[in-house]
């Protein structure tokens, strides 16, 4: 037998739901190299991050009180190849409830379905790429608990694009990755309830036509009454009640994490970093300057909704904050229930009745 051809997925689904060796290449075509760095500067970007990253989260227990425990945060400087493959990695070990499922109703070995799906996660991540700065990944085997991905090609393009101090800016973005890492440290159980959510709502995913074809004629009927979609976008209303119910909670968790990894990154930035302002101007502009089709695409992935979550979640916090006091707003990090809803992000006082005036 091929050495070659030996399967080595320790009998995972996943790996056999889609040719995951063409959504790397795929994905490594979409993505591009990036900028040129010079193997100096890679050596002193990877210098600095593993020096940040360590003083990040100092200054981040510090100012938040909450201690990650564990293993110290590490930092994974990388291409963008790498930060495909690595994500590419995850996705496989989400999707394992899922796959079997799907396998069980394939007839035969569905090539051409597994290079499809190969090429659209991969085309999707290729674009992802060329955009993310910095990534905790919170679903890491136990062994690579704290690593911290900085995609080194799009930190370097930015710092050369807006003439930004390197050491300050990545400082700055280290601080964000090690508070999503210290919220989920602090919080044993979070990681536990968000991939519940996410294979309960796995779980709910119909693979009849006959019930897709129902909800996509109540969609339509929705639409037609003027649904009230809250920010949610036209998908939402593909979804059945169950869906709709784990995708509002897990946006409100998401406004949560990145409203806080945001509020501490500028607030930490405050005493360490040097013109913050510019900073976030280059970062808002970098968002604006993308072309319509660019922005149609990312729309259609939920781009525009993970700076929202940013935005809201961000003054949710602040909110918080200057009401209760840091303690009050770390209560949300107690257990389940002291999460926030969707409405209570858009209404930090309700939280703070329900929650923190507790």
């Amino acid at each position: 037998m091929d050495a070659t051809r030996v399967d080595w997925s320790m009998g995972s689904q996943a790996a056999r739901l889609a040719d995951w060796d063409a959504a790397l290449a795929i994905g490594r075509r979409v993505a591009g190299p990036g900028i040129r760095v010079p193997p100096a500067e890679r050596a002193r970007m990877r210098e600095d991050f593993a020096e940040l990253v360590s003083f990040a989260e100092e200054k981040i227990t510090d100012f938040t009180g909450l201690d990650a425990g564990g293993f110290r945060s590490r930092a994974w400087v990388m291409g963008r190849g790498e930060w495909i493959r690595a994500n590419l990695g995850g996705l496989q070990r989400m999707l394992e409830p899922l796959a079997g499922r799907i396998l069980a109703k394939q007839s035969g070995h569905g090539t051409f379905r597994r290079k499809a799906l190969g090429a659209q996660a991969g085309g999707l991540l290729g674009y992802v790429s060329r955009r993310v700065l910095g990534q905790y990944d919170a679903f890491l085997p136990p062994d690579d608990e704290g690593l911290l991905y900085f995609v080194g090609p799009n930190v370097a393009e930015v710092e050369q694009r807006f003439s930004l101090p390197s050491r300050d800016f990545r400082l700055w973005i280290a601080v964000h990755e090690v508070t999503h890492r210290v919220q989920f440290g602090a919080a044993p159980w979070l990681r536990g309830h968000i991939r519940a959510q996410v294979d309960r709502y796995l779980g709910t995913i119909s693979l009849e036509s006959m019930d897709f074809g129902q909800q996509l004629r109540r969609a339509i009927e929705e639409a037609r009454a003027g649904a009230d979609l809250r920010g949610m976008g036209g998908l939402f209303l593909l979804l059945n009640e169950e869906q709709r119910e784990i995708v509002r909670h897990v946006q409100g968790v998401m406004s949560l994490l990145e409203g806080h990894a945001s509020y501490v990154m500028n607030e930490v930035a405050k005493d360490h970093v040097q013109d913050l302002a510019r900073m976030r101007k280059a970062l808002s502009e970098r968002r604006r300057h993308a072309g319509s089709v660019e922005r149609s695409f990312q729309r259609a992935i939920g781009f525009d909704k993970k700076i929202e979550q940013y935005d809201a979640g961000e003054r949710f916090v602040r909110e918080v904050v200057s009401d209760s006091g840091m303690e009050g707003f770390n209560r949300a990090w107690l257990a389940p229930e002291g999460l926030p809803t969707v409405e209570e992000i858009a209404e930090p006082s309700r939280w703070i009745a329900r929650v923190a005036g507790s």
